[in-house]
């Protein structure tokens, strides 16, 4: 019976051992997969600050660029107000023409009687003028023959 007991111990130390070696074996393939993590961490550690640096560059890029464009607004603000203001001028400036327009028309159109009238009265001196004119011309002519 002692024999089976030695083999007993014997074949507990055997499965001890195995199990030992191949435990080591898995420490150590778990100790090359962290330290590949370890790396690949290191690099994305890296990667990720020249990211951040990069994004913050970019994003005092974009804070200038908002500024310029709120100054340009607002200049164009001042152009744009102008230009309302003078279409508000031609407005006005339009509507006084048209009553002036519409002013002249009626007195126009008021006093076209009279006009006619006195370009009647102008054919008519004309007429006498012309008139005048011929028999002056011949009085003259019968002068000038004597």
């Amino acid at each position: 019976m002692e024999i089976i007991l030695y083999l007993s111990v014997a074949i507990i130390a055997i499965a001890f051992a195995v199990l030992v070696y191949f435990v080591a074996q898995t420490l150590k393939s778990l100790k090359d997969t962290l330290s590949n993590t370890a790396k690949t961490l290191d690099s994305l550690e890296k990667q990720m600050n020249g990211l951040t640096t990069e994004t913050t560059a970019l994003l005092h890029k974009t804070n200038l660029l908002a500024e310029d464009i709120q100054g340009k607004s607002e200049a164009l603000d001042t152009v744009f107000v102008q230009v309302k203001e003078v279409g508000t001028s031609l407005g006005k400036m339009n509507h006084s023409l048209r009553n002036i327009s519409g002013k002249v028309t009626d007195e126009a159109e008021r006093q076209s009687e009279q006009v006619t009238k006195v370009v009647q009265w102008g054919n008519a001196v004309m007429q006498i003028w012309q008139k005048w004119q011929v028999k002056k011309k011949a009085t003259d002519q019968y002068v000038d023959s004597k």
